[in-house]
């Protein structure tokens, strides 16, 4: 759902932005498992579609050529940051850039109902205006002959 909602986002902000790619992977995940019909409901509700979407684990590729790397919770960052190597600098959590006294993770809702999805999907919804400034943070001005920026995956 992070990488989904993150994409659709940044498909409505300008160059460098628009171009960035969203990689969907998890850090425990197992390759070409199908997405919960509860993430598939929740999105739908807000209009976009990831029935097509497939796990997919988080790689030490990805992670070389990510500009950020985006987690829900801090388990998830301290996994990376104990398996990879090297440690990717720009780890962070989706909520990170949230004003303090703001919850920072965003809890696993799988296996939940569909409301525990929902309320996911809305903490995700809300943080993504700080999460794409501070991502506008990272990359250098647009220029009209610069290559496509780098992938970020969202790790989940």
């Amino acid at each position: 759902m992070a990488a989904a909602l993150l994409q659709h986002a940044l498909a409505a902000q300008p160059e460098p932005l628009r171009s960035l790619q969203v990689i969907s992977a998890g850090v425990a995940a197992r390759g070409g498992e199908p997405v919960s019909e509860n993430s598939v409901l929740a999105l739908k509700k807000v209009g976009i579609d990831i029935s097509q979407h497939y796990s997919q684990p988080l790689t030490q590729q990805m992670l070389d050529e990510a500009l950020a790397v985006i987690c829900m919770t801090e388990s998830h960052r301290a996994m990376i940051q104990v398996q990879a190597e090297p440690v990717p600098r720009n780890v962070f959590l989706f909520r990170e850039f949230m004003p303090d006294g703001v919850e920072k993770e965003i809890g696993d809702p799988y296996g939940g109902p569909l409301r525990v999805y929902e309320a996911a999907r809305d903490e995700m919804v809300e943080s993504i205006p700080s999460l794409v400034a501070h991502l506008r943070t990272l990359l250098p001005p647009a220029s009209p002959a610069s290559e496509p920026p780098p992938a970020t995956p969202a790790a989940s």
